[in-house]
Order: structure tokens, then sequence, then C-alpha cells
């Protein structure tokens, strides 16, 4: 496979480089910004060798590569064009999309970056769950108690399955102010200070209050609790964002020979007071108050909700808008591994939605004629059991419309049994087959029959479509 003439291709059909503003690449899509979005040649674009799939979404043009070969290009492209965009400054900086497109693209860029943190912790959370669950190997023993030699092994591996989530306003800190314009290492500092072992550990702050034992500052008359804050998301996306405007003022009116002192110094003092003082408390709140309405929903309408959530998982995915769970997600399951309880709804839905398209895409395998469609669907298939469904979903599914129809369908009602059954994620990791090391492992057999539910209709589903819709046997 030539990388450097897919890379050329990708450009030339994109309008040419000085058509593309910037490039940047997730775990399956490569994304092109264009300053004229009607001059790519969409046709050219798919026939590329390696493209799964072409759409142009929340004002990027995406191509899908699948995961390995788009790094590779993205490569490529950088070696080709230097890193370099040619918008100019005007058009680069003009908004793209409805306000909803834009907040999900920002949660997007700032999680993406994130997200191999996170699912390292998560996986390593699961393989925790696994040494320290009864019932897995022995009844009523769990692995350590069988072999106690290997205590410590286990008690390394939650301690580094717990540091990116008790450590996540730090990661957040640095992806969200590099976003919006700030200097990410502040943001990282600023994320330093919210988790720092002064403070109360927010997983410890119901008991530290109900003892009396919470610290204040006195200051200017006001009274600031001493609480950290492990684990949130609101409050340091919003003070990144504060700290980047702070900033970026600071270096507009300060003169030269005093910007690097005085900048730094001045905008994390006022982003730290800020979020101590007012603002960190309150998007505390609103944090968990957003967490506990979609809990609240999730709960109260009971495997009807689950369906609904897992029927509509897959049009979400398409508008990006799946990106804004994670902030939520995150919150969950911060909050799980605090108390031992709950966990996140959100991930056993996205499994039963990933293993759902893969069933589709396996239906069409088997009934299609078309070669190139069948080799794709085959690969893509795979990938999607094991958690990455873009490949399946825009470059077969969605292009052939009745496969994509039977995977939500069989995402529903798989999410359904999973509502019935309240299964819950207690980490994050790749949705799908390997969902099980996120699961807890007394739930494992609801996951399991979940999972053959959403496979099995959404084939089911499909194939039907196939013998009724005699055109997608045929179809190119």
């Amino acid at each position: 496979m030539d990388l450097k003439k897919i890379a050329k291709e990708v450009i030339e059909f994109s309008g040419g480089q000085d058509n593309i503003q910037s490039a940047t690449h997730c775990a399956t899509r490569l994304r092109l910004e264009l300053n004229d979005e009607s001059s790519y040649d969409q046709k050219k674009l798919e026939d590329i060798e390696g493209v799964k799939g072409v759409f142009f979404t929340n004002g990027q043009l995406q191509l899908i590569f699948g995961s390995g070969l788009v790094q590779q290009v993205y490569a490529a492209y950088n070696e080709i064009t230097g890193g370099e965009t040619t918008g100019s400054q005007q058009e680069k900086q003009k908004p793209k999309g409805n306000i909803a497109q834009r907040f999900v693209k920002m949660l997007s860029d700032i999680f993406v970056p994130i997200i191999p943190a996170i699912v390292a912790g998560g996986l390593l959370m699961g393989i925790n769950n696994v040494l320290t669950a009864k019932d897995i190997f022995a009844k009523g023993k769990t692995l350590l108690e069988i072999y106690p030699n290997i205590a410590s092994l286990a008690d390394l591996v939650n301690l580094l399955a717990n540091a990116p989530f008790v450590f996540l306003p730090v990661l957040i800190g640095f992806s969200a102010t590099k976003r919006f314009g700030g200097n990410p290492y502040l943001g990282a500092a600023l994320g330093m200070i919210m988790v720092h072992p002064q403070l109360v550990n927010a997983y410890n702050e119901v008991a530290a209050r109900a003892a009396g034992e919470i610290p204040v500052w006195n200051i200017l008359g006001l009274t600031i609790e001493q609480i950290g804050y492990q684990g949130t998301v609101l409050p340091i996306i919003v003070m990144s964002f504060v700290l980047a405007v702070i900033e970026k003022y600071l270096r507009r009116v300060t003169p030269i020979y005093l910007d690097n002192l005085t900048t730094p110094l001045l905008s994390l003092f006022i982003t730290g007071f800020l979020t101590f003082a007012v603002t960190g408390p309150l998007l505390r709140q609103a944090g968990n108050l957003l967490a506990d309405g979609l809990s609240w929903l999730y709960y109260s309408l009971g495997f009807v909700g689950a369906g609904i959530f897992g029927l509509f998982y897959a049009p979400i995915v398409i508008t990006g808008m799946h990106h804004s769970f994670i902030a939520i997600e995150t919150t969950l399951i911060a909050e799980s591994v605090a108390s031992g309880l709950g966990g996140s709804f959100i991930f056993p839905i996205a499994s039963m939605n990933n293993i759902a398209q893969a069933g589709a895409v396996f239906a069409v395998m088997f009934f299609i004629k078309d070669v190139k469609i069948k080799s794709l669907a085959s690969a893509s298939g795979v990938s999607a059991a094991l958690g990455i469904t873009e490949p399946a979903m825009f470059g077969v599914n969605l292009r052939l419309r009745y496969p994509f129809y039977g995977a939500i369908i069989g995402s529903a009602l798989g999410s359904a049994w999973l509502g019935f059954n309240k299964v819950l994620a207690v980490a994050l990791g790749a949705a799908g087959l390997p969902g099980f090391l996120s699961i807890r492992p007394a739930q494992w057999t609801s996951f399991l029959i979940g999972l053959i539910i959403s496979f099995t209709v959404a084939f089911l589903v499909t194939a039907y479509f196939f013998k009724t819709k005699k055109e997608l046997v045929d179809a190119k």
C-alpha cells in the first residue's frame, strides 16, 4: 500500500492543499476542515485505496480508514504538507455548523486525545475486577484468596487503574486549555491544583462533611471550602476556558518584557481563586445534577428507556454527539470508583450498538454479491465486534441503508435487555466483545445475553431485508 499516493489523492480530491484548513484524526477517521465545502469529490475519495467510507458532518470532511491505517495516512499527509494548514487566519476562525454541532466538536477535540489514557485505566480496572471478584475462578473466593502471593500485583494494578480517573482534571486541563487556545501546561497545572493532596479528597467529601472536618480558607470575607475535584469533568472544562481567555487577554495588554513573568502568574492565580471560590462548586454540582438526571431517566423508564437509548445510539454517533457522553460517563465511573456502587449505563449500551453493527455487516457479507463490499464487510465486522464501528457503519451499513435499520433494531432490543437487568459498567474500555472487562463479573451473563440478542437480531433483520429487497443482493 502506497501511503504517500493515498495522501496525495486525499489532498487532490479534497479540492487541493489550498482548500484544506486543517487535518486531524481520531481512532479510525481522517478529519479535514475545508475552506470550500463543495469542492471535494466524494466518489473519487471513496475509490481511494484503504478508504472505507466518506461523509461530511460537523463542518468536517471525514474519511474512514480504520484503526492503525489512519495514523499512517495522517503521517504521510503531514510528510507531504509539512503539517501546515493553508486557509487564511480569518477562514480558520470562522465557526462552522450550528451551536450544538460546535459544542459537540469542542467536546470531541478535548476528549479524543485523552481517550487512550482513560481506556488504558478502564481496561486495567477490568483486570482488577477479575482479580478481586468472587465466584469467577472458585465458588465464594476471589483469585487473590486463591493465590495470596499476587496481592501486591493486584494492588499495583488497582493503583494504575485508578490514576487516570483520580487525576482526570490534569488530563482534561491540558487538552481543554490547548483546545481553547491557551497554554496547555498552565491547564495541566490548574488540574493539579484541583486535585492537590492538601484538599479534602472529593471521594471523601460526604464523610468529611458529616464529621465536620471540611477545612476552609477565609479570604476577603469569603469562606472557601478546601475540597478537591478528583474525577470531575465539567469544572475543569469550564475553568480551562476561563484560563485561556484570561491568558490571551493578559498577553495582549502586558508589556513584552513582563509577559513571561506576570501572565502565567496572574492567569493561574485568578483562575485558581475563581475555581475554588465561585465557579468550581457550582459546576461540580451542575455536573452531578446532569449525571443524576440522565441516570434518573434511565432507571425510571427501565428497559423502555434503555431500548430507546439503544435505538438512537447509532444515529447519535453519526452526528458525533456521542462524544458529549464521555463527560457524563467519566463522571459516573469516577463515582463508582469511589463508592464501589453504581456505574455507567452508557458503555453497555454502546457495546450493544457496536455488536449490532457487527451482526448487520456480517449479514451483508453472507448475502451480497459484490466482492469488494463482501471483503470490506468481513474486515469491518471484526473491527465492529472489537469496538470500532465506523468502517462497518459508514462503509457498509449506512451505505446500503437497510443493514443500518437492522443494526439499530438489534441494538434497541439488546439495550432493553440490559436495562431490564440493570447492567452497568465500572470502567471504560473497548465497547463490544472486550466490554466484559468493564462490566462487574456478577453481570457478565446478562451482558453476554445482551450481546447475543443484539448480534442475532441485527443479523436476522438484515437477512430479512436481503430476502425481501432483491436490489440489496446486487448493490455495489
